[in-house]
Formats: C-alpha cells, structure tokens, sequence
C-alpha cells in the first residue's frame, strides 16, 4: 500500500497529542478525587461504575479520527478486477488416448469433471468457449456467459466427437483463437482480453504446426496454458491387443513457453483439479492500482456511530 498525499499523515500526529491530552487528564481527575476527605460522601456522590466504561467513546473517537486521517491521505493498493471482455476458450482433447484408465474412470472423464468445476469457478461475467479437438479441431460451445449451455457441451465431449483420430493441437490453438476473435463485432480488429486453456495427453500428430499457431496467438495477445494429462502407464484396446500411450507433455510445454502462458502437468484428477484453480486465480483478471481511501473512510464513519451509541447509552442521564 501506498499514499498519494502522505505528507497528510502527519496529521496522526495531532491524533497522537489528543490521546496524551486524554490520558493526562484522566490522571488528574484521578488525583482530585482523593482530595475528598469523606471518602462514604464520594461513594455517595460518584458511585463505583465499570472503570472501562468511559473510556470506551474515547477510544473509538481516536480511533476514527486516525483511519479518517489515512483515508485523507489516498491510500492506493493493487487490486485485482475482472477484464471487460474477458474471455476464456476450454480446448479439450477427445482423442482415443483420452481413454486409458491410468486416471480414474478414463482421461477423458476425469477431464471433464476436472473442466466442469474450472468453468462454475470463473466470474459469472466472463465468456467462457469450449474446442474439442482429436485429428481435428471444432467449436463445441462459443463464447458465452451462459454456464448451462457450457456445462451441456462438457458433457457431449466424446471420444471421436472430431470426426479424426490423432491430436491436432495447432488446429485447436487456431481455433480457439478463431472464437475469441468472433465473440463481437469488434473482436476481430481488437481482439478482447482472452486466455486459452488447453489440455491433452500428447503430441502433436495431425492439422497445422503448433509452432505456426503460437506465432499468431502471440501476435493477437492471447497466452495458451496447457496441461499434460495422464502417466507414463496409460494403455488403450483396440484391435483386440492393448496399446500403450504415455503421456508426451514436450509440444504442450513448448506452446506454453512460446505464447506466454503456463505449462502443467497431471496425473489425476485431483491434480487436474488443483491445476484448473491455480489457472482460474489468474486467468481474466487485471491488477490495477486503485484509490482504497473508502474503506478507512467506511470503518472510521462506523467506529464514529459505535463511539456515540456507547455514550448515549452507557452515560446519558434521564431526567
């Protein structure tokens, strides 16, 4: 935190002598108390209350006067706020490799639960995109904040749902690139604040060159973080033998690097989880540096009522 005016804070400095002053002149009521010789008379006079009591308006009168001095000094912070705009692309492999059981049920349903809970997570206000991609790469779901038709198009990723066996991870990154671009009549000459999150479990084997689609969503301005997803262990069926598919993450780490965005890897669906909210805490936001003076402007207005609700009540006299 910062202050654009401190030099206002001295200020606290004549918060700091009304304190002196209070606590001086509580000493000295003290001490002419005792000059009472007939000590039944002042008990008679100033019967015994809780001594905390009166010191409690004080105290919060103090208080409010020194947070009103800091708010009067603009205090500044950084502050995290959703971009206008924002826009988020879910690009999920659906190939076959997404079968193997080394990650509970499958890879594919493991990364769906995993997506789910990733999408109910983001701002209500951010747009939110799905790409299924295998050989090929489509548009499941454009950008919409829309959560259910989101939720209703994770649910419809299928295995072969491109049409194509193998994993066109350019084509996926163009794609989604593609939606972003068309989320409004603007987007396609000023492309809006926007994140690619794309997971899958190998390497580049069909459509465009990764290398080629990360040069244009580095010039667009849209980061990829990818996730590598599965062991070393995973084994599919198919033609009645048991084909082995370890998890290549090299491409997908590569991409990452290239256009700026995260590079993860994980080997269960708790991790995949964990993964997703460490994207999402980031992920559409922008820190800015905003005036906070509100809030110490807001907690002194509230301490001022306390300070006069316990003199009314603890100290007023009826008639």
């Amino acid at each position: 935190m910062s202050f654009e005016s401190p030099i206002r804070l001295w200020l606290l400095l004549g918060v700091a002598l009304l304190a002196a002053g209070y606590i001086v002149m509580q000493r000295r009521r003290s001490r002419y108390a005792v000059r009472f010789t007939n000590l039944r008379l002042l008990d008679r006079v100033a019967p015994k209350r809780p001594g905390w009591r009166r010191h409690v308006p004080a105290s919060l009168f103090l208080a409010m006067m020194a947070l009103l001095v800091v708010g009067f000094a603009r205090p500044t912070d950084d502050v995290k706020v959703p971009r206008e705009r924002a826009t988020v692309i879910v690009a999920v492999d659906v190939s076959m490799s997404m079968l193997a059981t080394d990650v509970s049920p499958d890879r594919l349903g493991a990364a769906k639960e995993a997506a789910r809970d990733f999408v109910d997570g983001l701002p209500e206000e951010f747009n939110v995109g799905l790409v299924a991609f295998a050989g090929n790469a489509s548009v499941t779901v454009a950008p919409t904040t829309d959560r259910a038709a989101l939720e209703a198009g994770i649910d419809r990723l299928d295995q072969g749902g491109t049409g194509r066996q193998g994993t066109a991870i350019g084509d996926a990154m163009t794609t989604a690139l593609q939606s972003i671009q068309s989320l409004d009549a603007e987007a396609a000459e000023d492309t809006p604040p926007a994140r690619v999150v794309l997971l899958s479990d190998g390497a580049n084997t069909a459509g465009r060159d990764p290398q080629e689609a990360s040069a244009d969503l580095v010039t667009a301005g849209v980061p990829v973080d990818t996730i590598a997803f599965g062991t070393s262990s995973g084994v599919i069926q198919g033609g009645g033998r048991s084909l082995q598919v370890p998890v290549d993450g090299e491409t997908l780490q590569a991409v990452a690097q290239e256009t700026g965005g995260g590079y993860h890897e994980a080997a269960s669906g708790d991790e995949l989880r964990a993964v997703y909210e460490d994207i999402g805490s980031s992920v559409g936001f922008t820190t800015e540096r905003q005036d906070v003076s509100a809030r110490f402007i807001g907690l002194g207005l509230i301490l001022a009522l306390l300070a006069a609700a316990a003199s009314m009540f603890w100290f007023a006299r009826i008639p």
